[in-house]
């Protein structure tokens, strides 16, 4: 079915403000992340403390925030968006992110970060999808947040075979060297986005160049977290 302007893209009635999206019924029965280590945003007795996987091997990132596990509805969105060519979803992922960020900010949880980075696509894979979803996610929340936002400092330095169905040792081979990174992060905190986090190997190897240039802190930011 098709989602007209002004209309809600989860239950299709009128909206009041239209450019939100999704309206305020729909949003408020949103499944959100309970019970989640705040390392690695996987099941957890602490919200607050690490979960023994973190303390054991510690990720790269001091804070993994998503608003939900890889789940309806939010799950459907995300296919639509990036694969049946519908970027007019952008806003509306990137309002929800942010509203689930700036309660856990006003919360004392996380910080605002110095800059953004989204996980970039291989050129070929940007021309065959017609845009850059994530991109399209990251620039609102740069403006919104006021935190400059930096599309060209990570790179994509060749192209890799996509991740779904791929082990978590043949996703580490098929990332390894895949980026490159630009710019002066020297302590800098840095957010570094991507749409769905699954075994966090894409994110690990770009914090990995961010702790080498010098970046104080990374937060790794989704919309989803796949457990």
């Amino acid at each position: 079915m098709l989602t007209m302007v002004g209309y809600c893209w989860l239950c299709h009635q009128n909206l009041y403000f239209a450019h939100h999206g999704i309206c305020c019924i729909c949003h408020r029965y949103l499944k959100r992340q309970q019970h989640v280590c705040p390392r690695c945003a996987l099941p957890s007795e602490s919200s607050d403390l690490p979960c023994g996987r973190c303390v054991r091997n510690p990720p790269l990132w001091q804070h993994l925030i998503a608003i939900t596990d890889y789940t309806q509805p939010l799950s459907q969105l995300i296919k639509r968006y990036k694969y049946h060519g519908t970027p007019q979803l952008a806003p509306v992922l990137a309002r929800l992110f942010l509203l689930h960020w700036l309660q856990g900010y006003r919360e004392g949880r996380w910080h605002k970060p110095d800059r953004i980075l989204g996980i970039p696509l291989h050129s070929r894979k940007r021309w065959q999808r017609g845009f850059d979803h994530i991109e399209l996610i990251a620039r609102p929340l740069s403006r919104w947040l006021q935190c400059p936002y930096h599309p060209g400092f990570l790179q994509r330095s060749r192209a890799t075979l996509t991740q779904r169905g791929l082990s978590a040792a043949q996703r580490k081979t098929n990332l390894k060297r895949a980026f490159k990174l630009r710019g002066d992060f020297a302590d800098q905190h840095v957010a570094i986005f991507d749409d769905v986090i699954t075994t966090g190997t894409t994110l690990h190897e770009a914090s990995q160049l961010l702790i080498r240039a010098g970046a104080r802190s990374v937060q790794a930011w989704a919309i989803c977290r796949t457990l």
